[in-house]
């Protein structure tokens, strides 16, 4: 570690600011992880405590997931549980999918950062050897002092090369172990299958409690129609029979006024 600490004393500014950069994608990585398992945990809490019997959550998401599910469903009968979900933490989950996306990208912006300094470095060192060479020894009063100063300025740049490496190659791991320890786009997606059945579960018993309760008003409206449309039938029945005898009757006085003549 000291002989670290001391090859980085010779880094440069430019340097130091993509060493800086490099730390601080690594620390925004780790705080994104935490927040994101934070705010999912949170929710699948909230769904699995508030859940039953009957849905009373806390967390906007899930109250806005259940109410578009349900009018969905008393609209056409059917929901279209998993687009909604997706619908849903799009609208209310921005910025845990643009954290989402910073902790997907971070490992491979650490190592391109760790590239940068390497590249920076080793033109650096190789500037700095160039103008070594290429220098007029017979203008120079003391050659010992110029190569020293020169060789000294070329291992600087070595020292912004490796540092960077290390630093991005370090970070990279950092990240990897932690994305395969806890993967965060895994973890949401769970949340979001436990959230859809939940719904494949409300949803029915739903639907059958409105049906129980409308039920037995739309049956007895259907048997009083039934009856009204028997009894219309049979006043019709009645009235066709009455017509028939009078016709029958008006029939039979006129053949008898025939048979008298």
């Amino acid at each position: 570690m000291p002989n670290v600490l001391d090859g980085l004393s010779l880094v440069d500014t430019t340097g130091r600011l993509i060493l800086a950069a490099t730390v601080a994608s690594l620390l925004a990585g780790i705080g994104c992880h935490a927040f994101l398992r934070a705010r999912y945990g949170a929710i699948e809490r909230d769904l699995r405590q508030n859940g039953e019997p009957r849905p009373h959550f806390s967390h906007p998401l899930l109250v806005r997931i259940v109410r578009e599910a349900e009018e969905a469903a008393r609209r056409s009968g059917d929901a279209n549980a998993q687009a909604i979900i997706e619908d849903t933490f799009q609208a209310e989950l921005g910025s845990a999918l643009l954290a989402e996306r910073f902790v997907r990208a971070a490992t491979g912006l650490v190592l391109v950062l760790g590239l940068l300094g390497t590249f920076y470095g080793l033109t650096l060192s190789i500037g700095k050897l160039v103008s070594l060479v290429s220098s007029d020894a017979g203008q120079i009063n003391d050659v010992a002092t110029a190569v020293t100063t020169g060789l000294s300025q070329a291992l600087a740049g070595m020292a912004v090369a490796f540092s960077n490496s290390l630093l991005g190659v370090f970070a990279a791991v950092v990240l990897t172990v932690i994305g395969v320890v806890h993967n965060v786009t895994d973890r949401r997606t769970g949340l979001m299958i436990q959230i859809e059945t939940y719904l494949d579960r409300l949803l029915p018993a739903s639907g059958a409690a409105r049906a129980g309760a409308g039920g037995g008003g739309g049956f007895d409206q259907a048997v009083a129609r039934l009856e009204s449309t028997v009894a219309r039938f049979e006043s019709a029945l009645r009235h066709f029979s009455e017509s028939t005898r009078d016709l029958r009757e008006v029939q039979l006085v006129v053949s008898l006024k025939g048979d008298g003549r």
